[in-house]
């Protein structure tokens, strides 16, 4: 089921934290109390844990279920909420695109503003204003990366994902790790 930040059920379409309920869910993580109060609630059902996966998705009337993204990983700007995947997806499409990530870098105006990192096929050419440009054409505006940076490869977390945290703390000057050397 999805709740609203405020533990509020939400109505079909409307984005929502999805909660997990049944047997299948874990009793705690192993000698991490703080860790299982922040993911494991009380239920309706005495006795009944809750997972709250911090994953937002959205509910169509057949009750299908559909990403969004997390919630550490959504974009704060212009007073809306943005997606990465929903951008990424866009950049993907690209001709010339092996690798997309995008992030939210902290801006005094914006709140957030939309920073992509992109890795090109061997060979293949593209610029800013043209990766802006299509962008424009395929997302509302407020979701059009303010800047795209080229790298030679996107850093990965140990589990193989693309780290966002390292991303984040890339400025474009000096490297945070090897993989972001432009």
């Amino acid at each position: 089921f999805l709740l609203s930040p405020n533990g509020e059920p939400v109505r079909s379409g409307e984005p929502g934290v999805l909660h997990v309920r049944g047997p299948h869910v874990m009793l705690g993580f192993w000698k991490q109390p703080e860790l299982t109060a922040a993911m494991l609630k009380p239920g309706r059902l005495p006795g009944e844990r809750v997972l709250c996966t911090h994953d937002i998705f959205t509910m169509d009337a057949d009750g299908d279920l559909y990403f969004v993204g997390r919630t550490d990983d959504i974009i704060k700007t212009r007073g809306e909420k943005v997606s990465p995947i929903e951008v990424e997806n866009v950049l993907h499409r690209l001709p010339g695109v092996r690798e997309a990530a995008v992030v939210g870098v902290p801006d005094e105006i914006l709140g957030e503003a939309i920073r992509a990192f992109i890795v090109l096929d061997d060979g293949a050419s593209l610029t800013e204003q043209q990766v802006k440009r299509e962008c424009m054409t395929r997302l509302e505006s407020f979701m059009v990366p303010r800047d795209v940076r080229f790298v030679a490869e996107l850093p990965q977390t140990a589990t193989a994902k693309v780290s966002r945290r390292l991303l984040r703390e890339f400025t474009g000057g000096v490297a945070v790790h090897p993989a972001m050397v432009v």
